[in-house]
């Protein structure tokens, strides 16, 4: 009973809810590797590290001796994954989905153990499908219990439309559970009401019914929209090591601990031990540095780790950051705004004209890099650091 005491508590750790705690425990007492589930649909190319957060917790059970069933949602990527979504979301094209499909099994090993993994494809089952079946599966759900789905609700009391499609996903996506045999299945926050559909879905096709655990939706570098490579707020798992060191150490010192919950795979006592230096006067940019070194050597190398951060210092000559730097946050009207005006907006010089004189005279930086073009925008959802000048220093986000 140790051992599966044990086991709960790093399941649980940065996890959000179980369903159900008790039926999970006599699944981990019961001796034999589990079927844990987590399906990802191929909607865009590269994975970021708002994926991972489901990653690392498949690969902690791996770690325990757990079999991962990395679903690749094909099928359902053709439909379009309704949550969150107050419009109907354009469906991809075949060729779109396999494209991308294979990108994620290409990087899904970058956190996954090959060996401990099967790969499955929910077209494998869905293809096989007739119209018979389809109606059979609709039927075991009634529209109003679609409706209890909040997005759902939403869009229905705002007259906005929703496709008789959209309410074929969440019924596709249990019925992958039931395909597979899935002892317990990972998934966002936003994914209850469709795990709980494969919970359902498996009784009534007969079969032990499996756990559900929810995992938050990590916040992108701008600390508020969920990370979203259409937001422009990520840190792919193809990122450059530069890139990727230098996007991790933008992030705000209040998120620094969220990431580090989420994607390090540091110790809980550690990480209280690194707050409490905090809380005692240690620079939170040195915690920072560790969980950036970490996530680089973990999706490139160590080597490459400590080239990245030697970099970052020598683009900021070493400390020339100051330390009570301001964080600003400014709106982009229309998904992007120009330097100049961001500038303006965060203070740092007093007319857009000003800025645009300041760029002429390459006295103007974002994130080290010397601005030329005054026509340059940054887009909504990142976060960067403006200079202006030697001395004029603000972290800009970008809403």
């Amino acid at each position: 009973m140790k051992e599966v005491t044990e086991a709960l508590e790093l399941i649980k750790r940065g996890a959000d809810e179980i369903l159900v705690e008790a039926e999970l425990k006599q699944k981990l007492a019961m001796g034999r590797p589990l079927r844990i589930k987590a399906g990802f649909d191929p909607t865009a190319p590269d994975l970021h590290l708002g994926h991972t957060v489901l990653l690392n917790k498949m690969r902690q059970f791996q770690d325990l001796g757990h079999h991962a069933l990395f679903l690749i949602g094909d099928f359902t990527g053709m439909i379009g994954d309704p949550t969150g979504k107050n419009a109907t979301r354009p469906p991809l094209s075949r060729e779109q989905v396999l494209e991308n499909a294979q990108s994620y099994r290409e990087q899904v090993f970058k956190v996954l153990d090959p060996e401990k993994t099967e790969i499955a494809f929910n077209s494998v089952w869905m293809d096989k499908f007739s119209a018979v079946d389809l109606i059979r599966l609709a039927a075991t759900h009634t529209v109003a219990q679609m409706l209890e789905r909040d997005d759902f609700a939403k869009r229905y009391k705002g007259s906005q439309p929703i496709a008789i499609h959209e309410f074929i996903y969440p019924l596709v996506q249990g019925y992958d559970s039931v395909a597979l045999k899935a002892d317990i299945e990972l998934g966002g926050t936003d994914q209850k009401f469709n795990l709980l559909m494969g919970r359902e879905l498996q009784r009534h096709f007969g079969q032990p019914a499996q756990c559900i655990l929810t995992m938050p939706l990590l916040e992108g570098l701008d600390g508020v929209n969920k990370m979203s490579k259409s937001l422009n707020n990520y840190v792919g798992i193809t990122d450059k090591p530069q890139d990727m060191f230098g996007k991790l150490m933008s992030i705000s010192d209040q998120l620094m601990w969220r990431y580090l919950e989420l994607l390090s795979f540091r110790s809980m006592s550690e990480i209280a031990n690194w707050r409490a230096d905090v809380d005692g006067g240690r620079n939170p940019r040195d915690i920072k540095v560790l969980l950036a070194q970490e996530i680089v050597a973990r999706f490139h190398s160590q080597k490459d780790a400590e080239a990245a951060l030697a970099e970052f210092e020598a683009r900021f000559r070493r400390g020339a950051l100051p330390e009570d730097m301001p964080e600003i946050i400014v709106q982009a009207a229309d998904g992007s705004i120009a330097v100049p005006q961001l500038l303006k907006s965060a203070n740092l010089v007093e007319s857009t004209s000003d800025a645009m004189r300041m760029i002429v005279q390459g006295a103007v930086k974002l994130d080290g890099e010397r601005v030329n073009d005054k026509a340059d925008v940054v887009l909504a959802g990142r976060v960067v650091v403006a200079q202006v000048g030697k001395r004029k220093f603000a972290r800009i986000t970008v809403n």
